[in-house]
């Protein structure tokens, strides 16, 4: 892939009120409850389906720094083939997927089985998450932004 068209730190010193707002509504969900580690879960699967390196990087980095483990960052491309992942994770992911992939729609099976793990009030914080992530990505993915390099551990440099 090319160079980047524009990075990151430039989305926030040219727009920074569309910064500001899709910041805030990717922050909603956590804010209203929802685990941390389900919402980073969502928001890397949907950067794949999206080819965002940057936000596939970011989520990956954030989901290492909060506790997910490891072994989910790897089978999420594939959760439907790893008994990882709970019956909430599952919910969480088709729906995630599904909002994603709009033109093919919520199927009734996503939306039953998204009601069974989530009250109404988290559905609707979760699609806030889905949409902020969606969001994220087109700006990414748009102007190809550099994804971030991993902190090198302290160890590791000193080597």
């Amino acid at each position: 892939m090319s160079h980047a068209r524009s990075e990151y730190e430039d989305f926030k010193k040219i727009a920074p009120d569309v910064y500001d707002v899709v910041l805030a509504l990717g922050q909603l969900a956590t804010k209203a409850g929802l685990d941390k580690q389900l919402v980073e879960l969502v928001k890397l699967r949907a950067s794949q389906i999206n080819g965002c390196a940057f936000c596939v990087q970011h989520h990956v980095l954030l989901s290492e720094r909060i506790g997910v483990p490891v072994d989910k960052l790897h089978l999420v491309a594939v959760w439907r083939e790893a008994p990882i992942f709970s019956a909430r994770e599952r919910a969480a992911l088709a729906w995630a997927e599904a909002l994603t992939l709009l033109p093919e729609g919520v199927s009734e099976e996503v939306y039953t089985d998204a009601t069974r793990e989530f009250s109404q009030t988290e559905l609707m914080y979760l699609t806030s998450a889905v949409a902020s992530i969606n969001v994220w990505n087109r700006f990414g993915a748009a102007f190809r932004w550099t994804p971030a390099s991993r902190p090198v551990a302290a160890n590791a440099a000193a080597s």
